[in-house]
């Protein structure tokens, strides 16, 4: 006699309704398999048609409509490679990966000099940056530290775009000066036409920067200032130049502080990609305040290292030079500098 599986489901489900028959509930699932089992022929044997039928039977205290196989059981779908990468696509297409889409795009679109040491850099730049210094002061012999140099973090939120917020330096006097950090200040880039190497290998761009006065004098001016930049840059092979032109123009205390005019030229060669030496001159002219007419000039040999690869897309580079006073006026006779960048 032939048990058809039907009904023997449907007495597993009326022998399974309460706790104390559920041994009986096993024992009707056992037998229901051995009769089905014998009654196959060798070659009639599904493994998956089995595996169904265990999956499919009611196993809840419930009634038998109410009663659902658990997901978990379910068997894997067909599809589930297909979810799996789909759902890889779109952690792709979050904004971090579409922000560093487009920084790519930037880099791809210009060329690839290194930040000089003083220099503002004329290429838009992602990097988080950290310089110190150590100058010695025009009279006395002391030392002045500088730690940050209003360098910091450099972002690119658009191919056309960088923003650089730099925190306050630090400021220590070897001096009775108290020490104390000095101003906040920042600064947005802007391209205007560029060119990778081959294909031109120069920059044009505009660049607006500033300060704000939440540092105490000396170590902070004390007012707002802006400073409205031109740059330019054009590679020669293994050779760029790089310079930039600039104003600091104070919103109030013109008086003391005066209007500047900020010229820098930086001449770099590239060996094997990752040494980068280089030379630049350093320029200030006064008008009006306390040192109206008076200029000063320094050249300043430095050497930057890297690109070293840390993670995906982080790297390290780090880099140093002096600046040396070139003309009888000058705020300080030397100045060391070393500088620590992270692009990303």
């Amino acid at each position: 006699m032939k048990l058809s599986y039907e009904s023997a489901k449907r007495m597993a489900f009326k022998l399974g309704r309460s706790s104390a028959e559920r041994p009986l509930y096993l024992l009707a699932i056992l037998i229901t398999l051995s009769v089905t089992l014998q009654a196959q022929n060798p070659g009639e044997f599904d493994a998956n048609s089995l595996t169904n039928s265990l999956l499919t039977l009611p196993l809840c205290d419930q009634p038998e409509a109410d009663c659902s196989p658990s997901s978990s059981a379910m068997p894997p779908q067909q599809g589930s490679g297909q979810n799996a990468a789909s759902g890889s696509n779109s952690s792709k297409n979050d904004w971090v990966h579409s922000w560093f889409r487009k920084v790519d795009e930037a880099r791809a679109i210009q060329p690839h000099y290194v930040s000089p040491i003083v220099t503002t850099h004329v290429l838009l730049v992602q990097q988080f940056r950290y310089d110190m210094s150590w100058q010695q002061d025009p009279t006395g012999g002391t030392v002045t530290s500088n730690y940050g140099a209003s360098r910091g973090l450099e972002i690119i939120p658009t191919t056309r775009l960088e923003v650089g917020l730099f925190v306050p330096p630090y400021m220590a006097h070897q001096t009775k000066t108290p020490d104390g950090f000095g101003d906040f200040s920042w600064q947005v880039k802007f391209r205007a036409f560029s060119a990778p190497e081959g294909k031109g290998d120069y920059f044009v761009g505009l660049f607006l920067g500033g300060s704000f006065p939440t540092g105490t004098p000396p170590n902070g001016l004390g007012h707002s200032v802006l400073s409205p930049t031109f740059a330019i840059a054009k590679g020669f092979g293994p050779w760029d130049v790089q310079t930039t032109i600039g104003a600091n123009l104070p919103a109030s205390g013109t008086n003391l502080l005066g209007r500047t005019i900020i010229f820098n030229t930086a001449l770099q060669y590239r060996i094997k990609g990752i040494i980068w030496p280089m030379v630049e001159q350093n320029s200030t002219f006064w008008s009006g305040g306390t040192l109206d007419g008076k200029k000063q000039v320094f050249l300043t040999p430095g050497l930057v290292l890297g690109r070293f690869p840390l993670a995906e897309r982080l790297h390290f580079m780090v880099g140093g030079g002096l600046q040396i006073a070139a003309t009888q006026f000058h705020q300080n006779n030397h100045r060391w500098i070393l500088s620590v960048r992270f692009p990303f």
